[in-house]
């Protein structure tokens, strides 16, 4: 196997960049788009599906994502046995990856497309085709990659550094989909609110792509992972990833973590417009000062982690990030004058998600480690697509609890209930997070590594 280098790290984190941004524009940007506020239907922006309530307090915009979510869910466990099974000759993952990201891009942009003026359940129905495909599209090429991140972090130590590269450009990507509105501007006078918002997505889109398709080119997957096929049929290699008692643990606590923060991120630009009260193409502005700041922590997270473990930093990270839920939750009630307080909230939430943008994925990666030491079979695609069932069952469960709640009451009222109960939740996450037992994981692996010497 060939020592990976800095270098391969960036081309591989490059991939993040691009899946990040169509996961961003989606995930920030569909609600807002959908069901939007008065201030940007003044702007000129008009409604395309069902609006309000229609069905035990759920909207059509709830209804939608969460189908399209445990539809997603469902398929990560299939997407990551057939990578994990997979004999082709280019490797198990980077066939994947090649075939969909094109489709995966282009999908993106269809979701922003409403073949009917006006509410129609016409539009419903397509939006939910086309969410549906968005989702399978992004497991297809996200699966095999993330199972791609132990192969390329050999060691502990190594995983961190790998998972730091690739938070860079998540939080990158991330950033660039909240720039939406901004480029957007550019093109309404002549193009009107929906179309100037379609073609931003459709350039973005296709920068996205690219840099999804530079991992594909430039990676040789057989120079640096073990590409030798799992044998275990889909649902008795998710079976046996779910045996795994720490993993659970870890899958627990995910779980409510992704509640709290697809709450808060789906959150983000009407916390930023109406309980602040500062324009929808200031979002890009704070988001771009929390990705800033996260990426100053990033130097001391890697540290830190190595010296103190993954676990204690993730734990801390989960308590700080309930307190920045708090605080959105009084956003513009508390005298300070808007920019500033848009300003501490992305400053205080900067902290927390340089940690949490860094380790979780280690730990993962820890655990699939481990196992395979334990068991001798490599499933560290079903691992992650495990990962990602608890990232999206939370993400599902998010959506149809933030569409419901905002709507109650007046004034952003139901808005501020969306950020407290954000910060229960990931508090819950941080106290089930106390169960997982990290030594354990490490000693497998230190164990491994000592009798590999020896040998």
């Amino acid at each position: 196997m060939k020592k990976v280098t800095n270098k391969v790290l960036w081309q591989f984190a490059i991939g993040q960049l691009g899946w990040s941004l169509l996961s961003g524009i989606v995930v920030n940007w569909l609600v807002f788009f959908y069901e939007p506020e008065n201030s940007e239907i003044k702007l000129g922006q008009t409604t395309f599906i069902t609006q309000g309530k229609i069905l035990m307090g759920l909207t059509v915009i709830g209804c939608i994502t969460a189908i399209c979510r445990l539809f997603d869910a469902v398929t990560d466990p299939y997407i990551a046995s057939k990578s994990d099974r997979c004999t082709h000759k280019d490797g198990r993952r980077i066939p994947f990856m090649r075939v969909i990201a094109i489709p995966f891009a282009a999908i993106t942009v269809l979701v922003f497309i409403s073949p009917f003026s006006g509410e129609s359940w016409g539009n419903n129905i397509f939006l939910l085709i086309m969410l549906l495909l968005f989702y399978l599209f992004m497991t297809i090429y996200c699966t095999p990659y993330n199972a791609l991140l132990p192969e390329l972090g050999k060691e502990p130590k190594d995983r961190i550094n790998v998972s730091t590269f690739i938070s860079v450009t998540f939080f990158v990507g991330s950033a660039f989909s909240y720039l939406i509105p901004n480029i957007a501007g550019i093109f309404r006078d002549s193009m009107g609110y929906a179309n100037s918002f379609r073609v931003t997505v459709g350039i973005m889109a296709a920068f996205a792509a690219v840099c999804m398709m530079v991992p594909v080119l430039t990676i040789k997957e057989s120079d640096y992972a073990d590409t030798t096929p799992s044998e275990t049929p889909a649902f008795d290699s998710l079976g046996k990833t779910f045996s795994n008692g720490e993993f659970r643990k870890f899958v627990a606590s995910d779980i409510f973590y992704w509640l709290a923060l697809t709450m808060f991120q789906t959150g983000l630009p009407f916390y930023i417009v109406t309980l602040i009260g500062l324009p929808s193409d200031k979002t890009f502005f704070l988001f771009a000062i929390m990705t800033a700041m996260s990426l100053v922590f990033y130097a001391p997270v890697n540290i830190f982690a190595k010296k103190l473990g993954k676990k204690k930093l993730v734990m801390g990270a989960f308590i700080f990030f309930s307190f920045v839920f708090l605080f959105t939750a009084f956003a513009g009630k508390l005298g300070l004058p808007k920019m500033l307080n848009g300003v501490l909230v992305s400053v205080l939430a900067s902290i927390p998600m340089a940690v949490l943008g860094i380790l979780p994925q280690a730990i993962v990666a820890d655990v699939a480690q481990a196992d395979s030491i334990k068991t001798g079979e490599n499933r560290e695609g079903m691992f992650f697509a495990a990962r990602t069932f608890a990232m999206k069952l939370g993400q599902a469960l998010a959506m149809v609890l933030f569409t419901s709640i905002k709507t109650i009451g007046e004034n952003g009222f139901g808005l501020r209930i969306t950020a407290a109960a954000a910060a229960v939740l990931c508090l819950t996450g941080g106290i089930i997070l106390g169960a997982y037992n990290e030594k354990k994981v490490t000693a497998v692996i230190e164990s491994a590594g000592t009798e590999s010497e020896e040998g």
